[in-house]
């Protein structure tokens, strides 16, 4: 249930995003947050939306993003071959911003909203560790 409400939460916001990019990015006062501090359940619940269950940037929403979601399978390719743990980190925690991507209206930020509420700040840290590390055993070998 706390799923399906932090989905349909997340495809109301992504719409509304797309259709006025002026929009703000939504507010962890108006985010459900999922229990999990799981990798795979914070990806299923928060990116496969826009990235696909997959990570490849191919998720029901993906076809109505301005941008096209990356495919989250090739980040140690697009760098090389090294997994930039530190730097993804960074992104999902909205600290780094990546042009057309993270940050922007059409795309939130995931660490504010993992750390909803100020005794929450370590736990919102092992949520975003945690969904970098499941992104690193998706990386194409």
């Amino acid at each position: 249930m706390i799923f399906a409400v932090a989905l349909a939460g997340t495809l109301l916001r992504v719409g509304l995003a797309q259709s006025n990019h002026n929009q703000p990015q939504p507010s962890p006062e108006t985010t459900r947050l999922i229990e999990s501090v799981d990798g795979p359940a914070l990806f299923k619940a928060y990116c496969a939306v826009c990235h696909g269950s997959d990570a490849r940037g191919t998720g029901p929403m993906a076809p109505s993003l301005r941008a096209a979601p990356s495919d989250l399978t090739r980040i140690s390719s697009r760098n090389g071959g090294v997994w930039p743990a530190a730097r993804v980190e960074r992104i999902i925690s909205g600290q780094e911003q990546v042009p057309g991507g993270h940050g922007t209206p059409a795309m939130p930020v995931w660490g504010p909203i993992f750390s909803q509420i100020s005794w929450d700040q370590d736990l919102g840290r092992m949520r975003i560790h945690n969904l970098a590390i499941y992104l690193e055993r998706l990386q194409a070998k």
